[in-house]
Parts: C-alpha cells; sequence; structure tokens
C-alpha cells in the first residue's frame, strides 16, 4: 500500500518511513500546497493537512500534527510548538525561549508529553485517526545531537530524546506510538473491508 505523507519536514518523512517499511506501507512524498493550521487541536490539525493532501494527489493520505505539552506553562507550546517562537524561528530559538520560560521551573515540575496525532484518508474517503504521547521531563540545557525540534531538551528517564538512536527514540516516541497504533488500526479496516467483498 502507498501513502502520500503531508509534510515538509523531511525527518518526519524518515520516522513514517522507517516505522511503516515493516508493515508493507511505502510513505511517498507529493509537491503538495502549505495548509493553513488553524485547528484547535493536534487531532484537528493533521485532518487539514490530509485532507488538503487526498484533494491534492487524489491518493491515500496520511499526515501527523505533534508537538510539546509543558504542565508549568498550561500545556504550552501545545499546537503552536513549531511557531513558539516566530513563524521563522530556528529550532534552537524555540529551546532558548523554552528553558527561558522555564528557567525558575524546579526539576520536579518540569513535567511535559509530546503529543502526536495522526490522521489518514483513504481513497474512498474513509479516515483512520491514531494518538501517541511520550511522557518526560524538560532538561535544563540542549543535550545531544540527533533528532530535531525540541529533542534536545526532552528528557526520558537520563537521555534526552537527541541522545537516542533512531531506533531507540522510534520505540518510546510519541510518534512511534501514534503510527503503531494507526497500522493497527489500517490492519483492521484493510481486514474488514475484505470479510464485507
Amino acid at each position: 500500500m502507498k501513502l502520500v505523507v503531508a509534510t515538509h519536514n523531511r525527518n518526519k518523512v524518515q520516522e513514517f518511513q522507517r516505522i511503516l517499511q515493516p508493515l508493507s506501507i511505502e510513505v511517498i512524498t507529493a509537491d503538495l500546497p502549505e495548509v493553513e493550521e488553524n485547528g484547535t487541536t493536534f487531532a484537528e490539525n493533521a485532518y487539514l493537512k490530509a485532507i488538503s493532501a487526498f484533494h491534492a494527489t487524489g491518493k491515500a493520505a496520511v499526515a501527523d500534527d505533534s508537538g510539546l505539552e509543558v504542565d508549568a506553562l498550561n500545556g504550552a507550546p501545545g499546537i503552536y510548538s513549531a511557531r513558539y517562537a516566530g513563524e521563522n524561528a530556528t529550532n534552537e530559538q524555540r529551546i532558548a525561549k523554552l528553558l527561558d520560560a522555564l528557567k525558575d521551573v524546579p526539576e520536579e515540575k518540569r513535567t511535559a508529553r509530546f503529543v502526536c496525532a495522526i490522521c489518514c484518508i483513504l481513497p474512498n474517503g474513509d479516515i483512520i485517526t491514531a494518538r501517541g504521547e511520550c511522557p518526560g521531563k524538560i532538561a535544563f540545557e540542549a543535550r545531544g545531537n540527533g533528532g530535531f525540534g525540541y529533542d534536545p531538551v526532552f528528557l526520558v528517564g537520563e537521555k534526552t530524546f537527541a541522545e537516542l538512536s533512531a531506533e531507540e527514540k522510534d520505540k518510546i516516541s510519541h510518534r512511534g506510538k501514534a503510527l503503531r497504533v494507526f497500522a493497527e488500526e489500517l490492519r483492521k479496516y484493510k481486514e474488514n473491508s475484505h470479510a464485507e467483498q
């Protein structure tokens, strides 16, 4: 099965490919229009991206919307994670703003979670959704060279996401969890549709 992944983020494309390839799902990219992410939840934004890619290509499309929720910041940056430090800010600028906002917050109150919502629109218009979360804490400084986004300050146990290998991160990450749930939902959907024929 082929799925168009609705993202311009090549790191996300690689994660989708790594996790879905063993399940016989081929992830392909396409030149897609920019989507105004004006939903109020991760799930709404994932749907907006997936439906846009579906209309643009006529093929089954999958999208995710994900971000970081920090308890001490009342869930911010949340759905605004990518725009937290302004529209064209770098990862470093976003991390700097986050660390500054948490500079007086003690370790035990730096709890946070990464959230990922996935939406897939199939050729017949059916929709499959999935969600994954990964709890952790915000470190006091950036560590590690892997990953992207807020990975260098997101601690799971003793390591940040940026200090984990891609395989280690996929096992515990919000996107890894959501993609595995999604793959299972897709498998059930395919079995049911075969049974109904």
